[in-house]
């Protein structure tokens, strides 16, 4: 087998012992199309020298990774969708197909999405729309070029059913996706143990956290609970504000699409909103707008809340919700260093910081400028060659007065950026709707994929220019 000596499996879920999976096999399937292959992220997990028949056994045929788990496992999880708790969530069309270290060292998991039935599946088929494979592929390559601590979609292959779906022209082409991500540790993993009264097991599980995720945190299991809630806390406080910079609508922030790590996932009905529009949502099905794009810290908080009930368990509900009295405050400085980040600009002080963040939301929000073409334009601050474009939509003279003259008291971080081919461009690179769209349309009709990996260069020498990494508190 062509495994580099960088390949460092793991089996750490297997310490959680029984009640935390379900054991399954995947769906045979009719042919297998390599349709996306992550060599980047191969390289940092020791599976770039997998041969091209070797990658389709292991992320089409799902055998197993040597040395790490034997089985795949369906993990099992419940939680609220729509602030309306649902006791029959699980892992319905994916499992963990294995775990690893990267080079880094971090723990890391691979997914499946698309898999097959499992006892999780509720009556659904198990399966993904290719259509479905090709937008997790877009948000997460979007997503890490700008910075935000994301999953990354690893492989796809196409695998030659034919699917109906309620919200896709059908029938429509089938894929397996397998993505790689920090955890698949969700709220919703505790929420089904606290569903069921499951001290050991919550206990278990906080365990699991500190070891892998939080070492920092210590003390007796009461103590380890409220300092993971609030370490929890303060990564998706920063996870929210990368977002925001971003521009992006993640749909359906239910409590099993929060992972315990402060990472991104699980992309549905995800868009990029083309302006500041607080009201901007992703999701057809989100009549009342509760997960749109300005309601989106305030949804998060929420599931932060239903985190802590189920450590109420362990610890005591007062310190609990202290523990998530900061998320605002912290939220705020996140938002104003991401602003910082999302305009090339040293930090000063936090005041400053503050100061700028609010001048450029008020900015955006009054003038109506594209979304993400204040951010191309104004990149390097006040010295940008492009932010006379920016200053000419919308009636907002003394908001861009305002925003320009806070602006200039900020330095570049990097004095050369600007000399990258990326902004020698006229626009930015986006995600709108009606691109993603304009993809799809020729892998469907004419199975052209030639937009898709001229889009995937397009967000790479974005990233390269950027060179963002994302906050990790």
């Amino acid at each position: 087998m062509s495994f580099s000596s960088s390949w460092r499996p793991e089996t750490s879920w297997l310490a959680l012992g029984e009640g935390f999976a379900d054991v399954v096999q995947p769906q045979a399937f009719p042919k297998h199309v390599l349709r996306y292959r992550n060599q980047r992220w191969a390289q940092r997990v020791g599976l770039h020298d997998l041969t091209a028949s070797e990658w389709e056994a292991h992320f089409a045929a799902l055998q197993p990774l040597p040395g790490s788990v034997p089985e795949r496992l369906a993990l099992r999880y419940h939680g609220h969708q729509f602030r309306h708790f649902n006791p029959q969530l699980g892992d319905g069309r994916g499992f963990l197909l294995a775990q690893m270290r990267d080079d880094a060292g971090r723990l890391l998991d691979l997914g499946t999405k698309g898999s097959g039935r499992t006892p999780w599946s509720r009556g659904g088929d198990g399966r993904l729309t290719l259509k479905g494979g090709v937008r997790e592929i877009l948000a997460t390559e979007m997503l890490e070029a700008q910075g935000v601590y994301t999953s990354k979609s690893f492989s796809l292959f196409e695998t030659g059913e034919s699917l109906y779906r309620g919200d896709e022209p059908s029938p429509t082409r089938s894929s397996i996706l397998v993505r790689l991500g920090h955890s698949h540790v969700r709220f919703g993993t505790f929420q089904f143990h606290a569903w069921r009264k499951d001290m050991e097991r919550l206990t278990k599980l906080v365990e699991y956290c500190q070891r892998n995720f939080y070492p920092e945190i210590s003390g007796n299991i009461a103590e380890m609970s409220v300092q993971l809630l609030h370490r929890v806390s303060e990564r998706m406080a920063a996870l929210v504000a990368s977002w925001t910079v971003a521009g992006f609508v993640h749909g359906v922030l239910n409590t099993d699409n929060m992972c315990i790590t402060g990472e991104s996932f699980d992309y549905g009905p995800w868009r990029w909103t083309p302006t500041m529009n607080p009201d901007f949502t992703a999701a057809y099905f989100d009549q009342t707008g509760l997960y749109a794009f300005g309601r989106q810290p305030q949804a998060v908080l929420w599931n932060l809340h239903r985190l802590a009930d189920c450590l109420t368990f362990l610890a005591e509900e007062r310190e609990l919700r202290a523990a998530l009295e900061d998320f605002p405050a912290l939220y705020a400085t996140r938002l104003a260093e991401q602003t910082l980040k999302g305009l090339g600009l040293r930090f000063q002080d936090p005041e400053s910081a503050s100061a700028l963040a609010d001048a450029a939301f008020t900015y955006l929000h009054q003038s109506g400028v594209p979304f993400p073409q204040f951010w191309f334009d104004w990149y390097g601050g006040v010295s940008s060659r492009g932010h006379h474009r920016a200053v000419t939509a919308g009636d907002s003279g003394a908001e861009l007065a305002r925003f320009m003259e806070i602006l200039a008291s900020f330095e570049p971080e990097r004095t050369d950026v600007l000399r990258h081919p990326y902004f020698q461009r006229e626009s930015p690179c986006s995600m709108l709707i009606d691109e993603v769209e304009s993809i799809w349309e020729p892998i469907a009709a004419r199975d052209d994929w030639s937009l898709l990996e001229a889009k995937i260069a397009s967000i790479r020498e974005m990233g390269d220019a950027l060179q963002l990494q994302p906050v990790v508190p």
